[in-house]
């Protein structure tokens, strides 16, 4: 398990032209759908494309690594080649706690395991995203999940004493990721 969570990273750079089969993010989603929900109401619901032109619909409504200022997101030819939007039905509750969290990490964690993956992303134009994809209100729009084979490299480094959090791309276009150390995090061990 932990070797999967290590591969799960953000990736925001991908193989374009590595298509992904709708089965698979279907048997995705099924996984998602068996992990546990808050009062067991299973509000969640999933939008998902693998086809390029409606791919084209989602992108321009998504926000890519805010922190990396001078670079606009996923170049043609690596975009990802599959998008899920999830949804919170408010027929079913008005709060969505953490359920979609725990649904799309099932999501991202399954994509790893089958060589794959992939980026949560919450910063969505929300209503433009409605509009292009035919959305009806009582849809609160959650996250959307880009998937696709990585094109890029994510490493994993200490935080530095100075406690700069932000993640960056070195001269080489691997993407850095400063993480706490486990004894800054865990507070009382006894």
């Amino acid at each position: 398990m932990k070797d999967l969570v290590l591969k799960n990273r953000s990736y925001r750079r991908f193989y374009q032209d590595c298509r992904i089969e709708s089965g698979l993010i279907r048997e995705l989603i099924d996984m998602a759908r068996l992990c546990g929900s808050a009062g067991n109401l299973q509000p969640l619901k999933y939008i998902f494309s693998c086809d390029p032109e409606r791919n084209a619909l989602i992108f321009p409504y998504l926000t890519w690594a805010r922190y990396l200022k001078d670079w606009p997101g996923p170049r043609e030819g690596e975009k990802p080649t599959a998008c899920i939007v999830v949804l919170g039905d408010t027929d079913i509750a008005r709060s969505f706690g953490c359920d979609h969290g725990i649904a799309a990490q099932t999501i991202l964690l399954g994509a790893v395991e089958k060589g794959l993956g992939g980026c949560m992303i919450a910063s969505v134009d929300r209503e433009g995203l409605r509009q292009a994809l035919n959305i009806p209100l009582r849809f609160e729009i959650l996250l959307v999940l880009a998937i696709g084979k990585p094109r890029e490299k994510v490493v994993i480094e200490a935080l530095k004493p100075e406690g700069d959090f932000k993640y960056w791309r070195d001269g080489s276009g691997v993407h850095h990721v400063p993480k706490r150390r486990l004894d800054d995090i865990v507070l009382d061990n006894s």
